[in-house]
């Protein structure tokens, strides 16, 4: 199955977010990973749909919000206008995660839910044959640069052995050391923030990255 890089932004510049943007999707990268907070179900306030739309009209990619919020499906329909075309919300944040799913998949977007590293696959198999994309948490939620949790991994694998054929992202301490790690135990979407912010040449990283995705 194809790998993706996913570049996250948030550990970018967002005053001067569009040439970073532009130089990884030049370099590879096939998806930008947005990552809303509200504040509530994450400390940190990222984000809104406007910054996004402004983004999206001047860089070609698959765009994709990742939704740290309470309520989320309060935005789903501003996401989807401003241009995601796969939104991601967290198991953790809603009762409703089949009906959330339904409300996606109407709105003509890919699903995903999203599970932090206390939450057991357990608690997404009423709606794992109904997502394109399953999101593994490989750090705690919030912040950017933090050290990448192994035993996530064994998650990874248990769906994939459930779903072979969906979409399971990681995000959270992915760097050439544990992308290969992680994409050895089924996953095949990699988001990666701080690794490529702090990088000396951007675009040597992100085409490092994209190499070891094959």
């Amino acid at each position: 199955m194809k790998a993706f890089l996913a570049p996250s932004i948030l550990s970018f510049d967002m005053t001067d977010i569009r040439p970073s943007v532009r130089t990884m999707v030049e370099n590879g990268a096939e998806i930008v990973h947005l990552d809303v907070m509200d504040g509530q179900f994450v400390p940190p306030i990222t984000f809104g749909d406007s910054y996004v739309k402004s983004l999206r009209s001047t860089i070609e990619a698959l765009y994709e919000a990742h939704l740290m919020v309470m309520t989320p499906e309060r935005q789903f329909e501003p996401f989807v206008n401003a241009g995601c075309q796969r939104v991601i919300f967290h198991a953790e944040a809603t009762m409703h995660s089949h009906r959330l799913v339904q409300t996606l998949h109407g709105l003509g977007v890919e699903a995903g839910i999203a599970i932090n590293p206390g939450t057991p696959v357990e608690a997404i198999y009423p709606v794992l044959d109904m997502v394109e994309i399953v999101l593994v948490m490989t750090v705690n939620p919030g912040w950017g640069g933090q050290k990448f949790i192994h035993s996530a991994l064994d998650k990874v694998a248990q769906v994939r052995k459930i779903r072979p054929d969906v979409l399971i992202e990681v995000d959270g301490g992915i760097d050439p050391s544990t992308l290969p790690i992680a994409r050895s135990a089924g996953a095949n979407v990699f988001v990666v923030g701080s690794h490529l912010a702090k990088s000396p040449s951007l675009a040597e990283a992100t085409k490092e990255l994209v190499d070891l995705c094959g």
